[in-house]
């Protein structure tokens, strides 16, 4: 790839995560009026918390799957290294670019003698095995789009395709890609009921209906990793909470939704930060023994 198409698609990512920010800043205006956050009290920003505590512990699920991936490619570390060194890079993924915390997590392992081309190979890895494993959760939205797909068919049809990935990356793969695509998908599974559970804190009209839990997991999932792989737009910030919306309107009322998407932007971006503190007290405690 050329260095001019790289710039090209930075720019067009960048420019998606900018419009991507201003609609659902139009949006939440326009509805400013019907926002009733008065409805969020002690107890609602209590769950919010709990779900914020999750999610960032959730992210030790990701970080497993980046060890297996070294272990893949020769390099055998700890657990508890391989969380400490995602955890305190987890955050550069905000810094423009969306490459700030790949080029941190290859200088600080490069920094205790794993080799470069091995670590870059986990993160190129890390980054396609992550994706694939994400795209498979489009399964779990076809009955939004296609009512020939029945959520029942979706949620079997989803369920079976993944034990043959399982099952087929340990007879070709290895037991180590195996368990990092496990690791992915159970992450993904926790970041989409994560969701949910912001989604039941915002609405005004009832509870959410059960059998539409699995397609708005389905739909977080798609829109985090539409953001994810959006060059240019950190994070996917922007990019993600468009895609939310565009997927699950007239599912949710709009202004329920507008406000999930804020809330779990707060979630995620504050679970994110907690995996960083929580690696930072384990940097600390190595550092003093």
């Amino acid at each position: 790839m050329s260095e001019l198409t790289k710039r090209i698609l930075y720019f067009l990512g960048s420019a998606l995560a900018i419009i991507g920010i201003l609609f659902v800043a139009i949006r939440l205006n326009n509805y400013s009026s019907q926002l009733d956050l008065s409805r969020l009290d002690t107890f609602t920003w209590s769950v919010l918390i709990g779900l914020m505590l999750i999610y960032g512990l959730a992210n030790i699920m990701v970080a497993l799957a980046w060890r297996n991936l070294l272990v893949y490619f020769g390099a055998t570390t700890s657990r508890l290294w391989a969380v400490k060194i995602y955890g305190l890079s987890q955050l550069a993924k905000y810094i423009p670019g969306n490459i700030m915390h790949l080029a941190s997590r290859q200088a600080m392992g490069q920094a205790v003698g794993i080799s470069g081309w091995t670590l870059a190979k986990a993160s190129v890895w890390d980054l396609g095995l992550m994706s694939i494993t994400g795209a498979f959760f489009s399964i779990l939205i076809l009955p939004q789009f296609l009512p020939i797909v029945s959520l029942s068919i979706a949620a079997i049809s989803f369920v079976g395709i993944l034990l043959i990935l399982v099952l087929g990356l340990n007879r070709y793969m290895g037991l180590a890609i195996t368990r990092a695509f496990g690791w992915y998908a159970v992450f993904l599974m926790i970041s989409s009921m994560v969701f949910v559970g912001v989604l039941t804190q915002t609405m005004s009209e009832g509870s959410i209906q059960l059998s539409l839990v699995l397609l708005y997991s389905g739909a977080f999932v798609v829109a985090w990793l539409v953001g994810l792989v959006t060059p240019g737009a950190p994070a996917g910030i922007g990019v993600r909470e468009l895609v939310l919306v565009m997927l699950l309107k007239g599912l949710v009322p709009e202004s329920d939704l507008l406000l999930a998407v804020l809330l779990s932007r707060i979630v995620t971006v504050g679970g994110d930060v907690l995996f960083f503190l929580m690696a930072s007290f384990l940097s600390y405690r190595e550092s003093r023994v």
